[in-house]
């Protein structure tokens, strides 16, 4: 697992490529697997607490955090990496699956059927803004929140 937490001019993955000088950012980078969500989720929280966002958008974050690490490990590659980036009101959060091809099922039989889909949905109501950018090494999906705390200024 690779983690970061920092607020300086550092850019040594292609995703923090995307972050702005002096911006808060933290990265976290787990194997898609299921017991990957709710870390991801819970680090984000605990993250997004430490930073002084208000509960609201912390929670609402963390469901956008949820639903983008769900999907990238029920359809993406071997490795997961979520970088939250807080800068001038805007909460960019960013979830990039990688390495190898995982095979996997594509049923879903605990779901009800109108239940399967409906996590982009959310994230889209949630978001500000999304992109998708695939290629062959994986998917990266990017959302953007407005942060309209104290902490965000």
């Amino acid at each position: 697992m690779f983690l970061s937490d920092h607020h300086d001019e550092t850019r040594n993955t292609a995703t923090a490529a995307h972050v702005p000088l002096g911006a808060q950012q933290a990265q976290l980078t787990l194997p898609s697997q299921e017991a990957s969500v709710p870390a991801s989720r819970h680090f984000a929280e605990d993250l997004l607490s430490r930073w002084g966002i208000g509960e609201d958008e912390r929670d609402s974050a963390a469901l956008i955090v949820d639903e983008l690490a769900s999907n990238a490990v029920q359809h993406g590659h071997a490795l997961m990496t979520l970088l939250l980036v807080l800068d001038a009101g805007e909460l960019l959060i960013t979830l990039t699956d990688s390495g190898a091809v995982v095979p996997h099922e594509h049923g879903h039989a605990d779901l009800a059927p109108d239940e399967h889909g409906r996590g982009t949905g959310i994230v889209d109501f949630l978001a500000l803004w999304t992109e998708v950018h695939d290629n062959e090494e994986g998917r990266e999906v990017r959302v953007g929140m407005r942060i309209t705390t104290d902490a965000a200024s």
